[in-house]
């Protein structure tokens, strides 16, 4: 199994030990996105409690690469993400954080799916 296949297994177990249901081809796909900060601790992961690293999550990927516009409705779904994973989880990996995006504004189409 390579380093990426790995990762995907890490973040479809980390969805199902939490009832978070998951696509993996479109887990798969989101992933990939992610290029190699999945690699990177500090990359990996989503500071659910950091307000600037919420706003990079709104401006990098739900308005760049989701093409949504600038609205309290995305920081609403950021927060409703945080909170389905748990605020006191640690591990809020960025790309289960991306996916959950990506299915609550039915985003699969950049995905190709």
């Amino acid at each position: 199994m390579s380093k990426f296949d790995e990762k995907v297994a890490l973040y479809k177990k980390f969805m199902d030990d939490r009832n978070l249901r998951s696509n993996t081809d479109l887990l798969t796909a989101v992933t990939k996105g992610l290029g190699p900060s999945i690699y990177k601790k500090d990359a990996e992961t989503v500071s659910g409690s950091d307000p600037k690293e919420l706003e990079t999550v709104k401006k990098n990927f739900l308005i760049k690469k989701l093409g949504l516009k600038d609205s309290n409705e995305l920081d609403e779904a950021i927060a409703e993400v945080i909170e389905k994973i748990g605020k006191s989880e640690r591990n809020k990996y960025r790309a289960v954080v991306y996916y959950m995006l990506v299915k609550k504004f039915d985003k699969e189409s950049i995905y190709g799916m």
